[in-house]
């Protein structure tokens, strides 16, 4: 607790299963000199239901805050078997 990391490079992954509360706690460890990246599948929340995903809260929340960027990937940013490509694809058309 309490600890802020200077000079770092700091990933944090699958923060879909993140509370708005870990996130918080992630977000508020950034120090100087330091890149954070964030990544996530909001598609993929495993968390119980009725839980809402820090990953979905920090964009709402934090999306005109400067200094941050959001990106978005699609089925074409896919760089695994093409079989797999299209099994997103058609997951998302069927929404």
């Amino acid at each position: 607790r309490g600890r802020t990391l200077d000079d770092s490079f700091i990933i944090l992954d699958e923060a879909q299963n993140s509370t708005p509360e870990q996130m918080k706690m992630f977000l508020t460890r950034i120090g100087f000199d330091s890149k954070a990246v964030i990544t996530g599948d909001i598609t993929q929340i495993d968390l119980p239901r009725g839980q809402v995903s820090g990953l979905v809260h920090a964009e709402r929340v934090l999306a005109q805050v400067k200094g941050l960027v959001f990106h978005h990937l699609t089925g074409e940013d896919i760089v695994r078997h093409p079989l797999v490509q299209d099994i997103i694809l058609a997951y998302e058309q069927g929404r």
